[in-house]
């Protein structure tokens, strides 16, 4: 409990950074380098990590109820998100994801998840992986997809404020939308192959659901990218065929997971 109260402390404290090095009117802004930022976003994530350890060295094995797995996903969006930024300047990004993240920590903390762990063996283990890594990645396509939703429509009205100012041009963020997509793509394909090939029941009754949203949100993800290459797809085009795909594939993952243990199981 306690190391989860001091990862939601430094998650608020690395969003308050961001914020105010993006804002950059008040003279702490200016004392705030980006070593301060990596090094508490860093200390952030250790904290984080360590609560999703705890069951692994309680149990012996990972949770991955419905909670615990939300609270994964959330951790590593901000890893990849934390890892890109070393590279290009995605602050911005940051404002949206770090909520979240918060949000995951606050409801283990209100309720923490129950229920057995889950043994890792025959392949689940690789396509548990993949799965999370590939939502996690489309997760920050879609964060990725309004922030380029709010520069464009700013852009166009000719009044950005002072965080759109932040971002890269409009070109560079689309590249970014796309490259964000076809890595997830590409995650999610693996993910997919892995669940058809390892596990047994993949179009079972009780999972035929999340099986069939998440090849639709493949379908929607893998249509754009193929527009895009073919037909030059972007702009409104891409942002709306990103957050329905995304919307797909959380309906796939939170969805299976709400009603499976939430409804089928106390029935």
């Amino acid at each position: 409990m306690i190391i989860k109260l001091f990862a939601i402390f430094t998650w608020a404290a690395t969003w308050l950074v961001i914020f105010l090095r993006l804002n950059k009117k008040t003279s702490l802004a200016r004392h705030l380098g980006l070593p301060h930022l990596n090094a508490i976003w860093l200390i952030s994530l250790t904290l984080h990590g360590i609560t999703l350890l705890q069951p692994l060295l309680t149990n012996g094995a990972p949770s991955f109820r419905l909670l615990s797995s939300l609270s994964i996903v959330m951790w590593l969006s901000s890893l990849l998100l934390y890892l890109a930024h070393l590279k290009r300047p995605l602050e911005t990004m940051g404002l949206l994801i770090i909520p979240p993240v918060i949000g995951s920590l606050v409801i283990m903390l209100l309720a923490p998840p129950s229920g057995q762990p889950i043994k890792l063996d025959n392949g689940l283990s690789l396509h548990i992986l993949l799965s999370l890594l590939a939502y996690s990645m489309l997760a920050l396509a879609a964060c990725q997809a309004l922030l380029l939703a709010l520069q464009s429509k700013q852009l166009h009205n000719h009044r950005p404020n002072g965080l759109i100012r932040t971002l890269p041009p409009l070109q560079d963020m689309e590249s970014l939308l796309f490259q964000l997509l076809s890595s997830g793509v590409i995650l999610l394909t693996l993910s997919l192959l892995s669940g058809l090939v390892f596990l047994d029941g993949f179009f079972g009754q009780q999972v035929a659901h999340k099986t069939l949203l998440s090849l639709f949100a493949w379908l929607t993800f893998s249509i754009l990218l193929f527009g895009h290459w073919r037909y030059g797809w972007r702009g409104k085009t891409a942002i709306r065929w990103t957050v329905i795909g995304f919307f797909l594939l959380m309906l796939a993952f939170l969805g299976s997971k709400l009603v499976l243990e939430y409804m089928v199981n106390k029935t």
